[in-house]
């Protein structure tokens, strides 16, 4: 019997020489990151602008374009990542996000330190988002659906202690921060000032977040029976953070992340970061932002179980706001009762609004809230909202609104498809 013939293959030659490209080829014309270009384009970064300290003609490296960051942390969000190191490597190795980097190199700090620096910009590009929307009949704010979701905080279990543990650890970062400022001193030409200056302003940056888990005791404790106030504890690493109930029926460290959505659009025209669990007395909040942010107040209003405080119903639907309510009125304990007929201490607003909410009509209409909020926080979570890799809820709040600016520029491709066909 002959031999068989060795398999033919196509086996790897890494000496070849591999034909150049330009930047703009990387990446095909109708690619997804040239869509986040354009929009970046039209935005208003004065800001940003301004707040850069190297001038031409000055000294000072010159500083990455707040354009291309924004841009990049856009995509990056539309993409699930969510990491500044994710991030700085896929600048190098990923064709999009080289394309847009154009050229620029970056590293992870200063791709961090622009996604939590710009709070009020960014809230402002959320306004901005809904209001080309509007200008283009895109969106209508009369109903607007509002939903919270529970995200895990970056603060484990274990870095919550009582006040007296807290203390210890407080002198001792005091300790450590005088100590550390004293070697400085001591050998200022020291050839690791550099590093010897980091752990300084780590100790420091400790000692803070140990001052600011001690000022929030009397708020934890406040949330406690009379004889166990003493068990009230705060984080040391994350003082923000709050244990709260997840959705698997688990207690976590967590930030509560409240969007409202128009429904149809699914455009988030408001955003806020709690650190309470409960949604109660967040309606009313969230109607005056979208007035406050677009100069419209939105007649009608979609929220879940936890929103329907009697107190909530009689904000939301009182003047000035006057929205109409559509939320599940509870069961009552007594189950031979009408939980829509009203109750003797019901306010002027809480009687309709159990009427209203047993007719088919508002049944119907209040069908829309899952499909409006519980779709855009399930986005949310498929685009990577599932924990928060940055502490503080100024922090926090600036991923929120990156994750609502991204959005919106998908529902903007999304809407505007249709008349570009």
């Amino acid at each position: 019997m002959s031999e068989r013939p060795p398999p033919r293959l196509r086996q790897a030659d890494r000496q070849q020489l591999i034909p150049t490209i330009a930047l703009d080829g990387l990446i095909g014309p109708e690619h997804q990151a040239r869509l986040v270009w354009d929009f970046c384009l039209g935005l208003d970064l004065t800001p940003l602008y301004d707040a850069i300290r190297s001038r031409q003609g000055g000294p000072g490296h010159p500083a990455a374009d707040p354009r291309v960051l924004a841009a990049l942390w856009l995509y990056a969000t539309l993409e699930g990542v969510g990491s500044a190191r994710a991030l700085a490597r896929l600048c190098v190795h990923h064709a999009a996000f080289r394309w847009l980097c154009g050229g620029v190199s970056l590293n992870h700090h200063t791709l961090a330190d622009f996604r939590v620096g710009h709070v009020e910009w960014l809230d402002g590009l959320l306004t901005h988002s809904v209001a080309v929307l509007r200008e283009q009949d895109l969106v209508d704010l009369n109903r607007v659906a509002q939903d919270g979701m529970r995200v895990r905080a970056c603060a484990g279990a274990a870095s919550f202690h009582r006040k007296a543990t807290l203390q210890e650890h407080l002198e001792e970062a005091k300790e450590q921060v005088a100590r550390l400022k004293e070697e400085m001193e001591d050998d200022p030409a020291a050839p690791s000032r550099r590093h010897a200056a980091a752990r300084e302003r780590a100790a420091r940056e400790r000692q803070e977040r140990l001052q600011r888990a001690l000022a929030r005791l009397p708020e934890m404790e406040a949330k406690k029976k009379p004889d166990e106030k003493d068990k009230a504890r705060a984080s040391s690493t994350d003082p923000d953070a709050t244990v709260m109930k997840m959705a698997d029926g688990g207690y976590r460290p967590a930030y509560n992340v409240h969007y409202a959505a128009c429904p149809g659009s699914l455009v988030i025209v408001g955003v806020e970061a709690l650190t309470s669990g409960s949604d109660m007395g967040q309606l009313a909040g969230m109607l005056d932002q979208v007035h406050r942010r677009l100069g419209v107040r939105p007649g009608e209003v979609l929220a879940d179980g936890g929103f329907a405080s009697l107190g909530d119903i009689e904000a939301a639907q009182a003047a000035p706001r006057g929205a109409t309510v559509y939320a599940p009125v509870p069961k009552p304990k007594d189950p031979g009762r009408d939980r829509h007929e009203p109750l003797p201490g019901d306010g002027p607003s809480v009687g309709p609004w159990r009427r209203r909410m047993g007719t088919a009509e508002a049944k119907e209409v209040y069908k829309e809230r899952a499909s409006t909020a519980e779709c855009v926080n399930a986005q949310a979570r498929n685009r990577g909202l599932l924990r928060f890799l940055v502490r503080g809820l100024q922090k926090v709040k600036a991923v929120a609104l990156w994750f609502a600016a991204a959005h919106n520029l998908a529902c903007g491709i999304r809407l505007r498809a249709p008349a570009l066909a």
